[in-house]
C-alpha cells in the first residue's frame, strides 16, 4: 500500500504522509490494526497503565472545570479506555460526574478495547460513555489528550550548504529510502523561516534535521473551535521551542517503538510499530493563543501530579499494607521520577470563558515557554 502511494506521488512521499498511512489506514495502520499496543504485552506503556493515580490526579483538575462550567469530557485517543475508566470512578467520588464522557477514536479495533475497559464499570458510569467519530460543535466542558500531538504526522527539514530540504520517502530495489528535495514553496515555508530565525540565528549546522508539525498547530486550533466554554489538558513530552530546536540537536526526534524497543528507523516495520516525534510546546501555546484560548500553565507531569494530589493518593494506603503500599510507591516513582516519566513529560493547559484559575496550575512551579 505505501509503495503504491509513493507511486502515485510520482516516486516521493512526504514523510508526513508516510506516517500518517503507516499509522492511519484503515485496516492496516498501526493504529488500525488488531495488535496490543499498550502496557508490557505491547509496545510501550503510558501513565494510565501505569498507575490509576494518574487518571485520579487529572481528575482533580478536570472536577474543577465541570464544578464551574457543567458539561461533558471528551477525551482524544483513549487507548485502552483505562484512563477513561479511572476518571470516571473518581468523578464519581467526586461527586461531579458529567452526563457523558465521550471518547474519539478513529480505530474500530481500539474502540472495541476501550468498549471493553468501560464495560468492567458499573451502570450509573458506563452509561455515560459515548464514542464520537468527529470533534462535537459548541463544546462545553473538559478536553483531555494524553500522548495524542505526539503521534500527529510531521514533515521533516534538513539543511545542507545554505539549501533546505524536505525529506521525504522513496523505494529503490523494492526498499525505502530517504530522499530529500528543495524545500517547496508551501505552508512549510513559514514555519521553517521562523524556526530559523528564533532558534538557530538563520543558520543551522550542516545536516541538521528537525520535524515541523503544522498538522499539532491545526490540531489545537480546531480543539480551540470547538470547545465554545471549559479547559483543554494536553500531556505529552516533548520541549519548549528553544529545546526542542537547539543546534546540537541536530537529528530531530523521530522515534519507532516496537515490542518496547525505542529506535530511529520507521521503514523497519511500517503498520506494525508506533512512530512518534517530541512535542515543541512553543508552538502549541502559540497556536492555542492565536486560536483565542488563554494559556492555564505549562509544567511538568511529575510538579502536575504533585500539586494535584498525588501525595494524598498515597496516604490513603496503609503503610502496614506492605505490598499494596509498595506496588503504589513503585508506580508513583515512575510516574513522576525524572529518570521515568516526570520530567520527559509535560502537562499544558488552556482555557476558554473560565472565572477562576485550575488549582494544579496555580501551585504548580511552571515552566518556561
Amino acid at each position: 500500500m505505501l509503495r503504491e502511494e509513493i507511486a502515485k506521488a510520482n516516486g516521493w512521499l512526504s514523510f508526513a504522509r508516510f506516517m500518517e498511512l503507516a499509522l492511519y489506514t484503515p485496516g492496516l495502520g498501526y493504529y488500525a490494526a488488531g495488535a496490543r499496543k499498550f502496557g508490557p504485552d505491547g509496545d510501550f506503556v503510558t501513565a494510565p497503565e501505569i498507575s490509576s493515580a494518574f487518571g485520579q490526579c487529572l481528575a482533580n483538575s478536570i472536577a474543577e472545570v465541570l464544578h464551574e462550567t457543567g458539561g461533558d469530557v471528551l477525551e482524544l485517543g483513549p487507548g485502552s479506555g483505562k484512563l477513561a475508566n479511572d476518571i470516571l470512578r473518581s468523578l464519581q467520588e467526586l461527586g461531579v460526574l458529567p452526563a457523558r464522557y465521550c471518547l474519539l477514536e478513529v480505530s474500530a479495533d481500539l474502540r472495541e478495547r476501550q468498549q471493553e475497559a468501560i464495560s468492567t464499570l458499573p451502570e450509573p458510569l458506563s452509561g455515560r460513555a459515548v464514542w464520537l467519530d468527529r470533534l462535537p460543535e459548541n463544546f462545553t466542558g473538559v478536553i483531555i489528550a494524553n500522548e495524542v500531538l505526539d503521534v500527529v504526522p510531521v514533515h521533516l527539514v534538513t539543511f545542507s550548504s545554505g539549501s533546505i530540504f524536505e525529506r521525504g520517502v522513496a523505494v529503490k530495489d523494492d526498499a525505502f529510502v530517504w530522499q530529500d528535495v528543495p524545500l517547496l514553496p508551501d505552508g512549510l515555508n513559514s514555519l521553517v523561516a521562523n524556526i530559523q530565525g528564533q532558534y538557530l540565528n538563520h543558520a543551522p549546522p550542516d545536516g541538521y534535521l528537525t520535524e515541523v508539525a503544522p498538522a499539532v498547530n491545526g490540531l489545537v486550533k480546531s480543539l480551540a473551535q470547538s470547545l465554545k466554554r471549559g479547559a483543554l489538558f494536553f500531556i505529552d513530552y516533548g520541549f519548549r521551542g528553544a529545546e526542542f530546536y537547539h543546534p546540537s540537536r541536530i537529528s530531530g526526534t523521530l522515534m519507532c517503538h516496537y515490542r518496547h524497543f525505542a529506535h530511529t528507523d520507521p521503514f523497519l516495520f511500517p503498520g506494525l510499530q508506533d512512530i512518534t516525534a517530541h512535542v515543541d510546546f512553543t508552538a502549541v501555546a502559540d497556536a492555542g493563543g492565536e486560536a483565542g484560548l488563554e494559556l492555564l500553565g505549562y509544567t511538568t507531569q511529575a510538579i502536575f501530579l504533585l500539586a494535584s494530589g498525588l501525595t494524598e493518593r498515597l496516604a490513603r494506603v496503609d503503610p502496614g499494607a506492605t505490598a499494596a503500599y509498595l506496588k503504589l510507591t513503585n508506580q508513583i516513582h515512575r510516574l513522576v521520577s525524572p529518570a521515568e516519566m516526570g520530567e520527559f513529560f509535560k502537562v499544558i493547559g488552556f482555557a476558554k470563558g473560565l472565572m477562576s484559575p485550575v488549582t494544579a496550575f496555580q501551585t504548580a512551579r511552571p515552566l518556561p515557554l
